[in-house]
């Protein structure tokens, strides 16, 4: 029977995978500092023998605990190294120790770092398993050496390891003043979907999906991102005419910006997902033309689920439009 522990589980994402997995009858149980209706073990990730007890006869991990970008101006490196790096450290241990069939870690696309950000005037990056990150900031740094540590647990001992480099799904608006005051926000999010958003209803089957096929695979890493309607021959287009090419990918969003009369966001990179689809079973259902027609029909620019959790910030103080 399976059984899984969700670490995270009063953070966005942690939030999604308990309620998903209720919903269908699976047991589960949430570890996490911070306590709400979603959390069993109020603890933090260092503190073994709260993780240790939160892990009898639990078969799948989902560690989705982590501290996030909009936490590198609030936060030291010293927590972002005990939280995530440390963290997964004791994550990994304690589940090669309580025999869990596998572990699937929740990164971030924003692992890749600078190798994101395409040349001055060149065309935009396109981005898969492939490319190799460079390091922006210290929340990059350390999702890359909890990966790595992933990677060798999964050689020693052997506990099957699945890393998902998910890209943005956060509610929020944009974090830069420009962008938000240039761009409406249901545009920006509907042209994300093209290019660098994912909803988490589709982050949650991707790390189930994951999760099942973890034993098998012993150790992977994907991009988790919406299915583009780009392929790598636009590159060149998008870095100079994102209006012509959303024409011919992606006409329902090119029609309903028109429509409605938004400005047309720039498209800096472009995320690959099909390694995901193909490998993982995985079936993304909220892409870019399933999100227009739902804005279309005066809703938001987001799945049922993902409207159900609402937005949760990052920060019990003010700072900006991440906080809590």
């Amino acid at each position: 029977m399976e059984r899984f522990l969700v670490t995270g589980s009063s953070g966005h994402l942690g939030e999604a995978l308990v309620r998903t997995l209720r919903d269908a009858g699976v047991p589960v149980s949430g570890l996490d500092r911070a306590p709400s209706p979603w959390t069993d073990v109020v603890a933090p990730l260092t503190d073994r023998a709260a993780l240790t007890a939160a892990l009898a006869g639990v078969t799948h991990v989902l560690h989705t605990a982590t501290l996030h970008k909009p936490h590198v101006g609030s936060h030291t490196r010293q927590d972002f190294v005990d939280t995530n790096v440390s963290g997964t450290l004791a994550v990994l241990e304690e589940s090669a120790a309580a025999g869990v069939r596998g572990v699937v870690f929740t990164s971030s696309t924003s692992a890749f770092g600078r190798a994101l950000t395409p040349h001055r005037d060149g065309p935009a990056t396109w981005i898969d398993e492939t490319v190799v990150p460079r390091v922006r900031n210290v929340y990059g740094a350390t999702k890359t050496a909890a990966e790595e540590l992933c990677e060798l647990a999964a050689l020693d001992p052997g506990l099957p390891v699945v890393v998902l480099r998910v890209a943005r799904f956060f509610p929020e608006a944009d974090d830069r003043d420009e962008v938000r005051a240039r761009f409406d926000d249901t545009a920006l999010k509907v042209v994300e979907y093209c290019h660098r958003r994912v909803d988490v209803a589709d982050v949650v089957s991707a790390h189930l999906a994951a999760a099942r096929r973890a034993p098998e695979l012993g150790f992977a890493r994907y991009v988790v991102s919406a299915p583009s309607p780009f392929t790598p021959g636009d590159l060149s287009d998008l870095g100079r005419d994102v209006p012509a090419v959303l024409a011919r990918r992606a006409p329902a969003v090119a029609a309903l910006l028109h429509e409605r009369g938004w400005a047309v966001p720039a498209v800096d990179r472009v995320y690959s997902s099909a390694r995901a689809v193909a490998e993982l079973g995985w079936t993304p259902r909220w892409d870019a033309e399933a999100v227009a027609a739902r804005v279309r029909a005066g809703l938001s620019p987001r799945s049922p689920l993902a409207d159900a959790i609402g937005s949760k910030g990052y920060h019990a103080e003010p700072t900006g439009v991440y906080t809590r």
